[in-house]
């Protein structure tokens, strides 16, 4: 059943009065500058899932009307990432694909005394548009003969004029309160070679030019627009009506696009933070590209929920990072696989453990489950030994109050295995404890006292013959303030530069050797964490076990 979002029930209404044959048809039209990242997530869902909704079809569109930035590296990546979040388009085309119909239309509006070739330089032109409340100033070329326009127009695409020189305008109204329909440009030169056309032109449509026209060509019915777009609506269907078009004309629709808390989004300040260096590329996983967030762990699925829950409006809002996070935590908990791991380990030796018949070390196996709650998955053989792996923090040889995990004359409980005692501890010549000298309880296999005693603390470990080496990131905000740039008005300069801490020498359970590139499993009492596509042996952290949203919401009484 389709979502109710004012969208859907326009295209509801469409339906019963049988506009476009009651046929739906929408576009995802992305310009290959960059990757692709959350905001996109957020209409790439919008288009493909309206369409879905409606029995429809969504093509890509990549909006490559602008050869000095972009590159087939990032058309590749766009395919990529659709079909990555679960997403098949229609058809995939270029706008590039319609340049020489864009430019027969660009020729017709000419012929009609509706567009002309400016002589100006952009600063000039710019200058003349006015403001709001405050005309536009005419350009001196307005009235120039339609031949005369035509024939510089031919010899624009010819290539007999330098960058800059000349450009192609609407001819609508300098007057007009929308800015948008102060007479703009439609086509500019530019001696660049394409990377889907080559060198065949050296002018090219802009953006207001072959947006709509480029709908009307595929078939598109409802054009679904970030709400910057609004102001451009009315462009839109000046040229559609214009020109001599069949058929029903396509309708443009906005929504609220995706801000996130802590996020940039802006592709000129992601493209900064790769070629300075300040992250490791489109794809490290602090970026919100979803190149990163795939890196980083983030299921598919959770993202589509996410963008599906926070609905669509026309009200702009910046929804918490936190929020987000809860729908990755929320996807994980169902799938991810259990595993043990000690990211800052302390060695634990258990001075009373048995040994064979040789001399060496009793070594035990135990039954764990890879996920409760997903019975299907099974258990797994976890190895036991009288030397083992925990973490730091969780012995104190003084501890502070309220501490319940292990200390000297404490037990404590290793998760499915034994009660231990701390006796003793084997210090450096810092003075810095090394290693913890402990017994156990034969009698507590499994983790129960048979007499019914209890402890307050269940700690994880490895054992430390069978651990295997690992090297595990951790990340915080890669934006220390709620809204980058907000108190300076450059974004760069909230930048955290403690965003990533990367821990080596960690020690983890060996079927953690097994787990497949990107697989995200959850390290017991510490969080999800992503097993690097290219490095073995390598865990990005997705999410940490706390649920942060959830908490505020309970806080707030929600």
């Amino acid at each position: 059943m389709p979502a109710n979002d004012f969208i859907r029930d326009a295209i509801r209404r469409d339906n019963e009065q049988g506009t476009y044959g009651s046929r739906v048809q929408t576009r995802f039209p992305p310009e290959p500058n960059g990757y692709l990242h959350v905001g996109h997530a957020k209409a790439i869902v919008q288009n493909f899932g309206v369409a879905e909704d409606f029995d429809g079809v969504c093509n890509l569109r990549l909006d490559d009307t602008n050869p000095g930035t972009e590159e087939t590296e990032y058309v590749d990546s766009i395919k990529d990432d659709i079909a990555w979040l679960g997403y098949t388009p229609g058809v995939t085309v270029h706008a590039s694909d319609y340049f020489e119909q864009l430019y027969q239309w660009a020729e017709y509006l000419v012929e009609q005394g509706l567009a002309f070739v400016d002589d100006q330089d952009g600063e000039t032109i710019s200058a003349q548009k006015g403001g709001f409340g405050e005309p536009g100033t005419n350009s001196p070329f307005r009235d120039r003969p339609a031949a005369e326009s035509l024939d510089l127009l031919r010899r624009m695409r010819a290539g007999e004029f330098p960058d800059g020189s000349r450009c192609l305008r609407a001819k609508i109204n300098m007057a007009a309160e929308n800015m948008w329909l102060r007479d703009p440009v439609m086509y500019r030169i530019r001696h660049a070679r394409h990377h889907n056309t080559g060198d065949a032109w050296c002018i090219y449509p802009t953006y207001d030019w072959a947006h709509g026209q480029s709908d009307a060509i595929e078939g598109v019915t409802h054009s679904l627009c970030s709400l910057e777009f609004d102001a451009h609506r009315p462009l839109y269907d000046w040229f559609l009506e214009h020109l001599p078009l069949t058929g029903d004309r396509p309708r443009q629709m906005e929504f609220a696009r995706l801000e996130l808390t802590h996020t940039v989004t802006s592709k000129r300040r992601l493209k900064k933070l790769v070629e300075d260096g300040l992250v490791d590329g489109w794809d490290d996983a602090r970026m919100p590209t979803l190149r990163g967030m795939r890196r980083r762990g983030y299921p598919a699925a959770a993202i589509r929920n996410f963008m599906l829950a926070i609905g669509t409006t026309r009200n702009n809002s910046v929804k918490a990072i936190e929020e987000f996070e809860s729908f990755v935590r929320r996807e994980l908990n169902q799938t991810a696989q259990r595993r043990m791991a000690v990211l800052r380990p302390l060695k634990l030796t258990l001075t009373n453990w048995p040994v064979d018949a040789n001399g060496e070390p009793v070594v035990e196996y135990f039954e764990v489950t890879n996920n409760p709650e997903r019975a299907e998955d099974g258990l797994r053989s976890m190895p036991f030994t009288g030397s083992l792996f925990i973490e730091q923090e969780d012995f104190a040889e003084v501890p502070p109050p309220k501490y319940f995990r292990l200390t000297l004359d404490r037990e404590v409980r290793l998760r499915g295995a034994y009660f231990v005692k701390a006796h003793d501890v084997v210090k450096d010549e810092q003075g810095n404890v090394v290693e913890v000298l402990a017994s156990y309880d034969p009698e507590t296999r499994g983790g129960d006292a048979s007499d019914g005693r209890k402890v307050k603390s269940t700690m994880h470990w490895v054992s430390a013959p069978h651990a295997l080496d690992a090297t595990v990131a951790l990340y915080e905000r890669l934006f220390t303030t709620r809204i980058p740039g907000e108190a300076t008005g450059e974004a760069l300069d909230d930048l955290n530069p403690s965003s990533r801490e990367l821990l080596t020498g960690c020690k983890v359970e060996p079927a953690l050797a097994e787990s497949a590139p990107g697989e995200v499993v959850q390290f017991e009492r510490t969080g999800y964490f992503a097993v690097d596509p290219d490095q073995p042996m390598h865990f990005h952290r997705t999410v940490g076990l706390r649920d942060e949203w959830a908490a505020a919401q309970k806080k707030q009484g929600k």
